[in-house]
């Protein structure tokens, strides 16, 4: 068979000639960026042949592609099928990615679900041949238990803990092990996941871990891992379940050796995720969510044995998966309404979660309504053409002045791409300066006179317009297709904003607040926000930021049963607007495509 050998990773391995190369590469867990999954539209999943031939360049890669590009070797993977030995490097390296870990949190009762309590087991003797297992149910006070309790372990007799979750029995232990109680709150996102080890005794944080969402293989987007998921019906729903549980399992010894813990002496982990996500956890079906009517498998609780779908932590272990609402306002939005105590509101709130999704919730006096809106990933850096995630060497912001463009890097490194925050700066200052106007396109060159500051940040390739971000040798730009994918997101998050007030009678001044809350909306200053209009500029000063309040959800989930039945009813009292079916709605998001003055 012939080889594929990978540089700098010095990576060599035989392949059939029958895939395109990008599923070769990620079949062999080589990292290669591609937003698009495969569809040959991003342009990113960039190679260089160093030896060998690949088939000739298509149309495709001659339009995605630069001639000095192609000329050095540079194909697209996905849109070549290799036939013979050959050699190629990898152009792009995964990255430290800025991942926010942290959030508001209210106050509330500590009341674990997870338990343990020192008993004494008495010894049988020839009068008393009691077996183990109705030694455990009487000195437990259980009727019955996990009879795989029995596998893991001898006949234990004298002092030993239980375990309970509830008043079921989940664990043996000998000794007394009563300090040792540990358990983990997750959060995944489509594009990051964050992990936190809790001392159940004390609520302690005692170390966290994250990183990019191992799914990215699969697509960048649900609709795209959807759609993967779709297309390889053989197989598909094993390999996003792996990569999810693998990268939990990955992060949970990862705190554990930060924290010289015992994973066995974790007993619970509490996750919560977008309803996508969370199929792909459980290896359930997640296709219906990409189909109209988008209806999910299923939107309720779960509380399983961790190990059910190949966690590890304590061989009892509990899974508990908070609720969703619909297809489209998951766990993570119904655990950030209850960090928020949005049903509890006294006044009008709005909660605003921005990311491949933008789902909002608004609370009228505690009567709560949702929408979710299809941002795509341009917020989030991706889909852009020089877009990349929040990692070392992304511009994470962008100003304009008659001296020239500053640009802020994160890692202050070299720049090697812009990331969310830094283009909607970049859009931001392109607006404020003129360069763009309200309808989203670039002015024309000629309209600007030569001794103007901005003549030279615009550039033309053929008849299309270019802004200039950042100079050689390696070029940055921001196209009119980066500004449209800006506006088609700005677009959805305003108008939802709109639709959502509109169909309860609030008006603009009665709102009295705006939470924005996630990962991205994190690093998203105000003058960003309003000043694309991604929200109105008339809520500028009533913005709050409660950073990861999906995390915060998960870890109140796992500290508290009374938070766990809370968190439980409030998904049911949580309204779904579909804002496609809503009367007016075209007209209203077309509207709200228009820059700002």
């Amino acid at each position: 068979m012939p080889k594929i050998s990978i540089m700098p990773q010095n990576k060599i391995f035989e392949y059939i000639p029958e895939k395109n190369l990008l599923q070769l590469l990620l079949e062999n867990e080589i990292f290669v960026d591609n937003p698009c999954n495969g569809k040959g539209s991003c342009g990113k999943c960039k190679i260089r042949l160093l030896k060998g031939n690949l088939p000739d360049i298509s149309e495709t890669e001659e339009k995605l592609l630069k001639k000095e590009e192609i000329d050095s070797g540079i194909r697209l993977s996905c849109l070549v099928v290799p036939q013979e030995d050959i050699v190629i490097e990898i152009l792009q390296k995964e990255r430290k990615h800025e991942i926010l870990t942290t959030g508001y949190m209210p106050d509330f009762e500590f009341n674990p679900l997870i338990c343990k309590e020192v008993f004494e087991i008495e010894k049988p003797t020839l009068e008393n041949q009691i077996s183990f297992e109705d030694s455990i149910c009487n000195t437990f006070d259980v009727e019955k238990f996990d009879w795989r309790l029995l596998q893991q372990h001898e006949f234990i007799t004298g002092k030993v803990t239980g375990v309970f979750n509830g008043r079921e029995l989940i664990g043996i232990e000998p000794g007394d092990t009563t300090d040792l109680l540990y358990g983990v709150a997750v959060d995944i996102g489509t594009t990051t996941v964050v992990t936190a080890l809790i001392d159940m005794k004390t609520g302690k944080e005692l170390a966290t871990a994250s990183m990019i969402n191992a799914q990215k293989n699969f697509g960048l987007d649900v609709l795209t891992r959807i759609t993967y998921e779709i297309e390889h019906p053989e197989d598909s729903k094993e390999k996003l379940q792996y990569a999810i549980v693998n990268s939990i399992n990955e992060m949970i010894e990862d705190i554990c050796n930060k924290s010289k813990v015992d994973r066995r002496n974790i007993y619970e982990i509490s996750i919560a995720a977008n309803c996508t996500m969370m199929h792909f956890l459980l290896g359930i079906d997640a296709t219906s969510i990409g189909m109209s009517p988008y209806s999910p498998i299923f939107v309720k609780a779960k509380n399983i044995l961790a190990r059910d779908i190949g966690l590890k932590a304590a061989p009892g272990a509990r899974l508990y998966c908070l609720p969703s609402v619909s297809a489209y306002i998951g766990a993570d939005i119904v655990a950030g309404a209850y960090v928020c105590q949005l049903h509890k509101a006294k006044e009008n709130v709005l909660f605003i979660d921005i990311g491949t999704n933008g789902e909002i919730v608004l609370s009228n006096h505690g009567k709560l309504l949702s929408c979710s809106c299809a941002a795509g990933p341009a917020l989030e850096g991706m889909n852009i053409s020089s877009g990349m995630r929040a990692a070392e060497g992304a511009i994470e912001d962008v100003k304009i002045t008659e001296s020239g463009i500053e640009l802020k890097v994160i890692g202050e490194q070299k720049p090697i791409g812009i990331c969310g925050s830094g283009i909607l700066a970049a859009v931001k200052e392109l607006i404020r300066t003129g360069l763009v106007k309200k309808d989203g396109a670039f002015i024309k060159k000629e309209k600007l006179e030569e001794s103007d500051y901005r003549y030279d940040m615009i550039q033309l390739d053929g008849k299309k317009r270019e802004f200039i971000l950042n100079g050689a040798p390696e070029q940055l730009l921001i196209t009119q297709a980066d500004i449209r994918q800006v506006q088609l997101a700005k677009g959805a998050i305003l108008s939802g904003f709109y639709a959502l007030l509109k169909k309860s009678n609030i008006d603009m001044n009665q709102l009295d607040k705006v939470v924005i809350a996630g990962q991205f909306g994190a690093h998203l200053p105000a003058d960003s926000l309003v000043g694309i209009g991604i929200l109105p500029e008339e809520i500028r000063d009533r913005l709050v930021y409660v950073g990861n309040s999906s995390k915060t959800g998960a870890y109140m989930a796992l500290m508290s049963a009374e938070v766990k039945q809370q968190i439980e009813e409030l998904a049911h009292q949580i309204d779904y607007m579909e804002l496609g079916a809503s009367e007016g709605y075209e007209r209203l998001f077309a509207q709200c495509l228009i820059f700002p003055n």
